[in-house]
């Protein structure tokens, strides 16, 4: 009988901790636009692909997450990770430069958010930071990376 609920026990908690949805897709807003696509690998883990726009040019980025349970909320998650990024900008449009140069910019990224996934339909939303650092071109630090995402779930 012990081992039985020992063994409840063990499934119970896993279950609680797990994440609700495996694929979901959708949009991403804020200073930079675009789409996202977040997979889950484990319970708690997770990969998502960006592609964003901005200054007349885009960037993708390759994050992995670690999701955890957020204030007792059903449905609730907060994230952090990391990951990197590759883009091309239009200088003449980036909004501090005065030049025409073209940029390709290649960087490290990290993330912090949170997430809400609807139990009554298949749709989540997340606001998160996502700093970034660019190692080649346009290097520094880059804070200005938070953003409201939408998206559906699969």
């Amino acid at each position: 009988m012990k081992r039985v609920l020992a063994i409840a026990f063990v499934l119970i908690t896993s279950v609680g901790f797990a994440q609700n949805y495996s694929t979901s897709a959708g949009l991403r807003g804020g200073l930079s636009n675009g789409l996202t696509i977040k997979h889950f690998i484990g319970d708690n883990t997770a990969v998502e692909g960006l592609l964003s726009s901005r200054w007349k040019g885009f960037d993708l980025t390759g994050l992995y997450e670690i999701h955890n349970e957020a204030f007792d909320v059903e449905g609730l998650q907060w994230y952090y990770g990391g990951g990197a990024h590759i883009g091309f900008w239009n200088g003449k449009n980036v909004g501090w430069a005065n030049d025409t140069e073209n940029y390709s910019v290649i960087g490290i990224d990290g993330i912090l958010g949170l997430e809400y996934t609807f139990s009554e339909f298949p749709l989540n939303v997340s606001v998160d930071w996502k700093p970034a650092f660019n190692i080649i071109g346009q290097t520094g630090l880059w804070g200005d990376g938070g953003a409201l995402s939408l998206r559906y779930i699969f």
